[in-house]
């Protein structure tokens, strides 16, 4: 049975619970998570002397992946936003702008993949803090996926959602199918269920858990989403 492994990981910058800045932590994590393909959000890639602090290709080259840079905010010292990171062949990317004015601009990386003869559309994106700002950005990004014509489609998201029955939940779970819920934030004592992976078709993620370990505690802020999905399924 070829199964696929995915991840949602909100890295916080590579800063951890101790208030240091540690990218070797969060390579860690990944290590141990052991998933095909990863959607990180607040990556900040810095452009300086340093090999750790520009951590996309940073992670990408301790943890053997391929990674693909979603960039949301250029700042004077490098690039910050969303990055895919994937095992397998990548067959085409797009990026997608949902900024709100007025608000820290947003996006998503759009990807496909092949993977078992299969092409595997995959989602990586982080919902802003307010509330009309998050209603806006998931529109905008169902809007995207109404064209789509892939095997299989995987969002991993930071929705940002708190409540279980606002809106981008709800509208994703009428899209996707109902995904499991699962404490990621704080990472220390989790209360907060804002990272989710949702699957279309549904049936074909057979399981979601978060993913604990000493490492994961304190790497970041937020606790990994891992999802298993199964293939002869889709």
């Amino acid at each position: 049975m070829p199964l696929l492994t995915v991840a949602s990981y909100n890295i916080h910058q590579c800063v951890g619970r101790d208030g240091q800045w540690h990218p070797g932590r969060i390579a860690q994590v990944l290590q141990e998570l052991d998933a095909d393909i990863v959607g990180l959000q607040e990556v900040h890639s810095r452009a300086d002397a340093s090999k750790e602090s520009y951590q996309m290709k940073f992670l990408a080259d301790v943890t053997g992946f391929e990674a693909i840079a979603g960039p949301t905010m250029l700042r004077t010292n490098g690039e910050y936003g969303n990055v895919l990171l994937t095992r397998y062949p990548i067959k085409s990317v797009r990026r997608l702008d949902l900024s709100v004015p007025g608000r820290e601009p947003r996006g998503a990386v759009d990807a496909e993949i092949e993977y078992e003869g299969k092409v595997i559309r995959i989602i990586v994106s982080h919902l802003g803090l307010g509330v009309i700002e998050r209603r806006r950005q998931m529109k905008n990004l169902l809007a995207a996926l109404e064209t789509d014509r892939s095997n299989l489609c995987v969002l991993l998201m930071d929705h940002n959602e708190w409540l279980p029955w606002g809106p981008v939940l709800r509208w994703c779970n009428e899209k996707f199918g109902e995904s499991r819920a699962v404490k990621t934030f704080p990472a220390a004592f989790p209360i907060l269920s804002l990272d989710r992976i949702w699957v279309q078709p549904a049936a074909a993620l057979v399981g979601v858990e978060r993913y604990v370990s000493v490492s994961s505690r304190i790497a970041s802020d937020y606790l990994p989403v891992k999802g298993t999905i199964d293939l002869e399924k889709t």
